[in-house]
């Protein structure tokens, strides 16, 4: 019997394809005043907004590259060399016959028209740098939900947008949210009025198609009180030999008694630079939830947060990450508990295949002045080769005494024999190592929709057979 633990590889051709570049409009290579000037000027805004902009592009400018995080690739982005705005100059369309046939195809290819009949209340769909396609069903509109690109929250619903755009997360919040400040450009405003309930999740999905391309999409999601909504995102990329850059930010604001849950099903390509900014804050009796899913990408950091802003919100965070071969998930999550008789909960599962790495990285935040707050942590990890490397960077605060936090993390191993035993009753091996991995994150993946669960399974399944040994 082989003591060699069978090497996995998870094959992303779904998504690895593009087409030939035809932009109307390109800001040019690198980043300056005048790159920030060009894509105010394209998309008409207002001086305020240019102001903003500029402010962020100082504050990229002057912090330093951050050292806390885990990863020397980092250093190795080069900004003078990305392309920081390329759109075809499409308006978002609001059927699929007006999308342009490149990109059509390349939605459809994805799958993303069959999902909006199947199971969606709104989608929308961007292509590099703007949406080519947005569209949500009458029944909501009716009800006064807003699903749009922030180009149009700006425009149309300027007093819900500046409200709460850049309270939850500030332009200096880290280097890599001011990058996306000065940038920003597509990405989701969504607002849920008061007691709306929407029944089926609103969707985005986010493509890079360009090579040497920066994509810095901004969402903004704000459920009223005693609202609920399941907003759903997706995101590929096809592989390039040079480095992409993606810096998204993501702000949810879940008002008295509301819910939001934002699901995420990251299958980048091991080009991308993933550095996105994720957090929510939950007033009194609300809940946000983040179930994330990170495949692919060169190095991802990413730690959704919720500061738990009112008495009885509560916070969760559900992560699965998968490195392969070059890869680096640095994922986690942070809760700030801001209000007594709070609850957050922290459920992450990571997979490292072959010579790729998996990190845990959170923060766990209960001031003294607070009581009754609860948290529980559990991260576990799954190490696939012997060279495959998990850490995990535990940061917990707690003070008062009548507060309570729990923090447990496991680290296994697919055995040799754990393998043979499954072979032995009839198993190819390449089934056995799937079967393994989906056993290990299953509980998890009963938390994602029907529809992302498939897909999460099929991921990990897709071409296992002959991709062993």
């Amino acid at each position: 019997m082989s003591t060699e633990t069978p090497e996995i590889n998870i094959d992303r051709s779904k998504g690895d394809f593009s087409f030939a570049e035809d932009y109307k409009y390109d800001a040019g290579i690198g980043l300056s005043p005048d790159t920030i000037d060009y894509i105010s000027n394209v998309k008409g805004e207002d001086a305020w907004v240019n102001e903003y902009r500029q402010k962020a592009l100082k504050i990229f400018q002057d912090k330093p590259m951050p050292t806390h995080w885990a990863s020397d690739d980092l250093n190795t982005i080069k900004f003078e060399d990305v392309r920081y705005y390329l759109s075809k100059g499409q308006k978002p369309s609001r059927t699929w016959d007006d999308v342009p046939d490149d990109v059509k195809q390349t939605f459809e290819r994805l799958g993303i028209p069959e999902q909006e009949r199947a199971f969606l209340a709104g989608v929308e769909a961007q292509f590099d740098s703007e949406a080519a396609y947005s569209r949500m069903k009458e029944e909501m509109e009716k009800l006064g939900v807003i699903f749009v690109g922030p180009h149009e929250g700006l425009h149309e619903h300027p007093e819900i947008f500046k409200k709460f755009f850049g309270k939850v997360i500030p332009i200096g919040d880290n280097k890599f949210s001011a990058l996306n400040s000065a940038c920003f450009s597509g990405g989701s405003f969504i607002y849920v009025p008061p007691g709306v309930k929407v029944a089926q999740p609103l969707q985005a999905y986010f493509r890079i198609n360009a090579e040497n391309f920066g994509q810095f999409e901004r969402t903004l999601i704000i459920a009223d009180e005693g609202s609920e909504v399941m907003y759903m995102e997706g995101c590929t990329a096809p592989k390039f030999e040079t480095a992409t850059l993606h810096a998204a930010v993501v702000e949810l604001v879940a008002l008295k008694g509301a819910k939001i849950q934002y699901v995420t099903v990251q299958n980048w390509s091991n080009n991308v630079f993933n550095l996105v900014t994720k957090r929510g804050m939950a007033e009194e009796d609300a809940e946000i939830r983040w179930i994330d899913c990170n495949i692919g990408s060169r190095l991802t950091m990413k730690y959704p947060g919720v500061v738990l802003k009112g008495e009885r919100a509560r916070g969760e965070v559900i992560s699965i990450a998968l490195a392969n071969d070059g890869q680096h998930q640095d994922t986690g999550a942070k809760m700030i508990h801001a209000a007594s008789n709070t609850t957050s909960n922290v459920i992450s599962k990571s997979i490292s295949i072959g010579e790729g790495r998996s990190t845990y990285r959170g923060q766990v935040s209960i001031p003294k002045r607070l009581s009754n707050c609860k948290n529980n942590t559990e991260c576990d990890a799954l190490l696939i080769n012997t060279n495959s490397r998990t850490d995990t960077y535990p940061a917990i605060t707690v003070r008062g005494d009548h507060n309570s936090v729990q923090h447990e993390a496991s680290v296994s191993k697919v055995s040799a024999e754990q393998i043979f035993y499954m072979q032995q009753r009839g198993l190819e091996e390449g089934e056995a190592m799937s079967l393994a991995v989906n056993g290990f994150v299953n509980d998890l993946v009963r938390e994602f929709p029907m529809e992302y669960s498939v897909e999460l399974k099929r991921l990990i399944d897709l071409e296992m057979e002959g991709s062993v040994g």
